[in-house]
């Protein structure tokens, strides 16, 4: 339930709840439900429940055994914020990377309005980052809800990038990754759409990162785009003058 990730922007991932259920467009091929059903065919009793939400609170303390810093991704097989989550355990993760202050954490939740309504109950130190998961021009105004939020480093996923979004909301946003699809049944993203994404970020002095191409053999599609790999990471001197 912690272990080294694959995932370009992140180096492990830490699950203290599993499970989730889809709310927008984005969620339909989700990865994580793949993984889950998966690993629940295996026998793997974490995933006894298969997708749905569970709680794993003998994992809570399993940041503070790594002693080597590492850049961690808060629930990559959940969202921290679903309403099934009780806010008190959303306080015992928050109280675990409080502690350790060695990792930097990075959670992503498609569920801001929640994120920010309980947002004042939490501490937020300086090694925790708040992202929000955008993947069309539909679900952009979670961006607002994401931008009331104390974190020193605010950040978007833009992945699976489904459609233009030709206003993306950047004020007091310190980063962006964008990405395409992968996978069975992947949605095609036009090279347009992401130039969009970047030019935007460019403007306003945003860092950009650029995932993946996506596809069904994401390795082989890469991450170049127009002749370079972005992939540039937030200024924390920056964040923390905002």
């Amino acid at each position: 339930m912690g272990a080294n990730s694959s995932i370009e922007w992140t180096e492990a991932t830490w699950n203290p709840v599993t499970g989730c259920s889809k709310i927008s467009q984005g969620c339909k091929n989700c990865y994580a439900e793949r993984m889950a059903k998966r690993l629940q065919a295996m026998g793997n009793p974490r995933y006894a429940n298969g997708f749905e939400l569970t709680l794993h609170p003998d994992l809570l303390a399993l940041p503070l055994s790594w002693r080597q810093p590492r850049r961690i991704f808060v629930n990559s097989m959940s969202d921290l914020f679903h309403p099934d989550v009780p806010t008190e355990y959303i306080g015992q993760v928050f109280k675990t990377m409080v502690a350790a202050r060695h990792h930097t954490f990075q959670i992503l939740t498609k569920r801001t309005d929640r994120a920010g309504a309980v947002a004042h109950l939490l501490p937020w130190p300086e090694n925790v980052w708040m992202g929000a998961s955008v993947e069309s021009a539909e679900v952009v105004e979670r961006i607002a809800n994401l931008q009331t939020i104390p974190a020193r480093v605010r950040f978007l996923s833009v992945e699976p990038l489904l459609g233009p979004i030709p206003e993306l909301p950047v004020a007091g946003i310190h980063w962006v990754i964008a990405g395409g699809e992968s996978g069975p049944g992947a949605r095609p993203m036009d090279p347009e759409w992401v130039r969009l994404i970047r030019d935007q970020c460019v403007a306003n002095g945003v860092a950009f990162f650029f995932k993946q191409w996506g596809g069904m053999n994401k390795k082989a599609a890469g991450r170049v785009l127009d002749g370079r790999t972005w992939g540039e990471w937030p200024s924390l001197d920056a964040a923390a003058a905002d």
